[in-house]
């Protein structure tokens, strides 16, 4: 990043660490969310230093220690593309929460539509040389409820979450192509959903068959609020015992569940980390839109995606259900 950048992050961070969290004018909470957070805003925490040594210093700054069998969530990444999260970064991390990878089929075709080629993803992109990994729905799906049922009546996960007392979701924050960006809240609806659970969420509720998805697509705030009302009912079948990290580097418009995406046209941000999602996934937000941005160094085409597929919209809901909050205190952990 150029120097005079560097100096206008820095401020620009200092500004919402003295302003508290409070939301950008193009994503702000409504005078209902704002009552509701009162002033026990979640604490979202953040470093810009992107190394595995950073990644375990946050995660100790959660002051939670999760016990058991701990599921850590990540997506493996569509053969092809480059911008998931790499082995070398998640390795010491993983190891200190004494966690299995695990991840979901997807419902499109590809290397990680079927079960025995997914799991030689594991190996290709080397996270199954780092940690123990599991393929949720490997061998089995499984119902689980849901508190919003305007359209999904359940949530359909992978069986294997079943098997863990703790989740880490571990997500990579970027763009993505149908949702406007992925964070927490879209690793762990669509990715932790079966791939016929993806199917459910992506035509609201109308099919639950992986094959017949693209031929259901339901409108775009449907699926969106959809998702939101996945990744509560995860949330609350752990009973919030769910640890939520986004990492903000390789910031393409593009999903990695692309193989050939864009190239970033912005700098790496950092590691950000709170318990509740929404507070992180408008955090992360918030940096986007608020990013000093010049022509080498550029937020807009991310901004663009976010808003012309009304990805801010998965924060509306999931705090109108009661997820999280869209307000925030921001604290940073560099000296």
């Amino acid at each position: 990043m150029k120097l005079n950048n560097l100096f206008s992050l820095l401020a620009l961070l200092a500004m919402v660490l003295v302003s508290c969290g409070n939301v950008n004018k193009n994503t702000a909470a409504s005078s209902e969310e704002t009552a509701q957070a009162q002033d026990n805003k979640p604490v979202v925490y953040m470093t810009k230093e992107i190394t595995s040594e950073a990644l375990v210093r946050i995660y100790e700054a959660l002051g939670v220690v999760p016990t058991g069998k701990v599921a850590v969530k990540i997506s493996t990444g569509e053969p092809g593309g480059h911008n998931f999260l790499q082995p070398s970064l998640i390795k010491d991390f993983v190891n200190k929460v004494n966690g299995t990878i695990v991840e979901c089929n997807t419902a499109y075709k590809g290397p990680r539509y079927e079960t025995e080629t997914h799991m030689k993803v594991f190996e290709e992109h080397g996270f199954a040389a780092i940690a123990p990994v599991d393929l949720l729905d490997g061998y089995g799906e499984v119902k689980i409820p849901v508190k919003d049922t305007t359209y999904i009546k359940y949530n359909l996960v992978g069986e294997n979450m079943l098997n863990y007392d703790w989740m880490v979701n571990l997500a990579h924050f970027k763009g993505h192509a149908m949702g406007g960006f992925g964070g927490v809240l879209k690793n762990q609806s669509i990715g932790v959903a079966s791939a016929n659970g993806k199917a459910y969420i992506h035509s609201a509720g109308v099919i639950a068959e992986k094959e017949k998805i693209w031929q259901h697509t339901a409108e775009q705030d449907k699926f969106i609020e959809c998702m939101a009302v996945a990744a509560q009912s995860v949330h609350d079948y752990f009973e919030g015992r769910v640890i939520y990290i986004n990492v903000m580097n390789n910031l393409s418009v593009d999903c990695d569940c692309d193989n050939s995406p864009a190239d970033p046209e912005m700098n790496d941000v950092g590691i950000l980390a709170s318990m509740d999602p929404v507070a992180l996934d408008q955090a992360c937000v918030d940096l986007v839109f608020n990013y000093p941005s010049t022509e080498d160094d550029n937020a807009a085409p991310l901004i663009e995606r976010i808003n012309s597929r009304h990805g801010i919209h998965i924060l509306e809901h999931a705090a109108k259900i009661g997820l999280g909050s869209r307000e925030y205190e921001l604290r940073s952990i560099d000296k």
